[in-house]
């Protein structure tokens, strides 16, 4: 049965998961309804971009540690973006990572999984805009769902999003749920505050 997490929970994933070695990280959100302009026209539709970003004692090593819509495979092959949702339209995960926890090499000790909205300041788009924000965590091997995080914060004005983080600790993985909004505006924004 999976564990529903709050904000700042955190919970080991090899716990009641003995030889744990490969997990589906998958992000979901739904665009809140869009309202008509006096013009007669609706807004853009708001593009959310999952991003795993690889870290060697907390810090980014590489821009090849970063796994996104324009780097869908690390070059470990241990961390697989699975492919970009343009709008976040229908039911369940609309971004999934696929992550090899036992074949990622020890230099990495934490994954961080955020989402940036495409051109989110020239769109005028926000997380405000989002509604039904989720990460998930799921044995690849017999597909049951660990724990999940429904973020359900006021997120008015925040253009990127760190959704939670896998993080290894003596010989251990666990998961982070981490909720924090930033005003970050893309891939390239948010990967800097990990150098």
């Amino acid at each position: 049965m999976a564990v529903n997490l709050q904000k700042g929970q955190k919970i080991d994933l090899t716990k009641g998961n003995a030889g744990l070695k490969r997990v589906m990280v998958g992000l979901g959100w739904d665009e809140a309804p869009k309202k008509f302009s006096l013009f007669g026209g609706r807004n853009q539709d708001i593009d959310c971009d999952a991003v795993a970003i690889a870290l060697t004692n907390d810090k980014l090593g590489s821009k090849d540690d970063v796994v996104f819509y324009n780097n869908l495979t690390h070059k470990t092959h241990c961390i697989i973006h699975q492919g970009d949702n343009l709008t976040g339209a229908g039911d369940g995960d609309d971004e999934q990572v696929l992550v090899y926890l036992s074949d990622l090499p020890q230099q990495y000790n934490k994954i961080v999984f955020a989402v940036t909205i495409y051109e989110a300041t020239k769109r005028a788009q926000h997380f405000g805009l989002i509604k039904n924000a989720f990460i998930r965590i799921v044995n690849s091997d017999n597909n049951q769902e660990i724990c999940r995080f429904n973020l359900s914060d006021n997120y008015d004005g925040m253009t990127a999003m760190v959704f939670g983080e896998l993080y290894r600790k003596d010989g251990e993985w666990k998961f982070n749920a981490v909720g924090e909004g930033t005003r970050d505006d893309g891939v390239a924004q948010i990967i800097k505050r990990f150098i």
